[in-house]
């Protein structure tokens, strides 16, 4: 008998040392993210268990009729925000942090406006800011640039970062539809909101690429900072002409060096087929990193969405439970912002069809040392077209032409224009 109960102990004692230590996750804001968080940690607990060690389970939840943040902390050893905006979400996270609490959050907005005191406020009290999820959704950019080329001196970074933008790019490229038609379309899918503002105007994509920009340069970029330009004003010969031309438009957001500074924008740019980013469509987001030290790397899959999101929020779970650090480039020596870049450019003009019209264009693109890559004319009379694409020049001196251009009798409109991104790797 006393063997018996020698052995059942034994056994008892095994099991409860098997069994693997819970980390508690305070959940805030229970939306398509927060929701999909929910199933996926019922779903693949076990899994991050087997692997860390650590049994993640859900120790409350916040939402805007439910739960007690003061509670939810007190019980919690992680803290996920999926809240969005600012207001409460900036109070909960600092709070979080302060009471020495690790947190993950999808919050671009919050971390591309006060990204830098909050990663400081993390180290103070010796806990992780971890924010997998902000940027590209599953596709694993943070991961890249804090970890395989956290040591790499990064030249570039263009990407294709908003999948509702590029949804409505890609559709109006396929089917021939205005603008409008595509976007009505994004919002019938569930793609776009109600409300696309944020991200047609490219507001998103700024606060993404500010992110990107503080990893890779060492360099605070506030969201403001961010040269900025959406996607609405873009029409459907825009498109057909620049296909002719051998080019497809995405909205690009960029960090790149530009002599000892560094310049961050977002854009519709025309890329050749050659470019990594060319064949993203749809509404998959991709980023393509450059470096002397690997040449190119571009990273791709399925932008934001309810399970894409919360498996990045998840990721980081994971590697918060192995004890993984999250290395982020030191501010010792901060890159000013550009004030002027360069960019090849696509160029259309409604035009009169007068003789010597063509010859004016040029002369007023010579006078600021622009030269012409391909032309393409098309109709007569009353409407004629003139579309080109020009080498890069300074963002400054092309703009300086394009006043000029504006001023030219034979001209029906303003004329448009639109980036060109000459890089064809592999073309």
């Amino acid at each position: 008998m006393t063997c018996l109960v020698a052995r059942l102990a034994t056994r008892l004692e095994a099991l409860v040392i098997e069994m693997p230590e819970p980390l508690r996750i305070g959940l805030l804001g229970r939306g398509t993210v927060g929701g999909a968080f929910e199933q996926l940690i019922g779903e693949r607990a076990e899994a991050v268990a087997a692997t860390t060690g650590r049994m993640p389970e859900l120790a409350g939840i916040l939402t805007r009729s439910s739960g007690d943040f003061e509670q939810i902390l007190n019980d919690s050893d992680v803290i996920v925000e999926v809240m969005g905006g600012l207001d409460p979400a900036r109070d909960y996270v600092e709070q979080a942090l302060k009471a020495g609490r690790h947190v993950v959050t999808a919050n671009k907005q919050l971390l591309s406006r006060h990204g830098d005191e909050l990663w400081a406020l993390a180290a103070e009290h010796g806990v992780q800011l971890r924010f997998e999820a902000a940027v590209a959704g599953v596709v694993p950019v943070i991961a890249v640039l804090t970890g395989s080329l956290a040591g790499a001196r990064i030249d570039r970074i263009h990407g294709i970062v908003n999948g509702t933008t590029n949804f409505i790019l890609s559709e109006m490229a396929r089917t021939g539809a205005s603008y409008a038609e595509a976007l009505a379309e994004a919002q019938s899918l569930g793609y776009a909101e109600a409300d696309p503002t944020e991200d047609v105007a490219g507001i998103d994509a700024a606060a993404k690429i500010a992110i990107l920009a503080r990893l890779a340069f060492g360099t605070p970029v506030h969201v403001d900072q961010v040269g900025r330009e959406g996607i609405e004003r873009i029409q459907p010969d825009d498109i057909e002409y620049a296909s002719e031309l051998g080019l497809g438009l995405k909205l690009v957001a960029s960090a790149e060096r530009v002599g000892d500074a560094l310049s961050v924008r977002v854009h519709p740019v025309f890329l050749y087929p050659g470019h990594p980013l060319a064949s993203v469509d749809g509404a998959f987001n991709a980023v393509t990193i450059e470096s002397e030290a690997v040449t190119d790397i571009t990273l791709a899959g399925p932008g934001a969405g309810g399970i894409q999101t919360a498996s990045a929020l998840l990721g980081d779970i994971a590697a918060i439970a192995a004890g993984q650090s999250l290395l982020l480039a030191p501010i010792d020596n901060p890159l000013p912002l550009a004030d002027d870049a360069e960019s090849a450019y696509y160029l259309h003009l409604e035009v009169e069809d007068q003789p010597g019209v063509l010859a004016q264009v040029a002369a007023l693109l010579g006078e600021h040392e622009i030269s012409v890559r391909s032309v393409v004319q098309r109709g007569l009379g009353a409407n004629a077209r003139l579309v080109m694409v020009s080498h890069r020049v300074a963002d400054s001196r092309f703009a300086a032409a394009l006043e000029q251009i504006a001023q030219l009798d034979a001209l029906k409109s303003q004329p448009r224009a639109i980036r060109v991104l000459e890089e064809e790797f592999g073309g």
